[in-house]
């Protein structure tokens, strides 16, 4: 249990070195993952078995030919489509958003940087070290929580793609 405090501490430690957007990086990057997860879960556990029900209902179909039943076609590929790509753009949006975060962590941190210099007078490097590190540390936490749903965002674009062609391919006429 000595390992989790520790873990804490860094954690607690690392927010205040970088300040609060931080915690502003922090909040978008769970969100982030939480969609991601949800796709995830969504793609594997959901979309199979919403899949295996729309093809049986197009197979019920005696009329698969008719102008009709291309709409009705159309409009299951359509609606499982949008099911699949549902909340990748918030995805992609959140993976944006990361370094413009960090961005503004750089711009509060350099405040910082010269209020120090404007009460001390001098460009004390000590003085200005906490507003350095308020300056850099949260470019990086923007960075790397972006980098890090980055991959994610658009494997998840593509497999939407991928299972809304698969899904036409599987409604053929018959």
């Amino acid at each position: 249990m000595v390992w989790f405090y520790d873990a804490l501490n860094s954690i607690r430690d690392f927010l205040e070195l970088g300040g609060d957007v931080l915690y502003g990086i922090m909040a978008v990057l769970f969100l982030m993952w939480t969609f991601i997860l949800e796709r995830l879960w969504f793609f594997y556990k959901v979309h199979p078995v919403q899949k295996e029900a729309i093809v049986d209902s197009w197979e019920e179909r005696a009329d698969t030919t008719s102008w009709y039943a291309k709409r009705i076609r159309e409009q299951l590929i359509s609606q499982a489509s949008v099911a699949l790509k549902r909340n990748v753009g918030l995805i992609k949006a959140l993976i944006a958003i990361c370094p413009l975060l960090g961005l503004m962590g750089t711009v509060t941190g350099m405040i910082s940087v010269f209020d120090v210099m404007t009460f001390s007078g001098s460009g004390n490097a000590r003085a200005m070290a906490a507003g350095v590190s308020k300056a850099t540390v949260p470019t990086m936490a923007g960075m790397v929580a972006a980098l890090s749903g980055v991959y994610f965002g658009t494997w998840l674009e593509h497999k939407a793609a991928t299972e809304t062609e698969k899904l036409e391919d599987l409604l053929h006429h018959h």
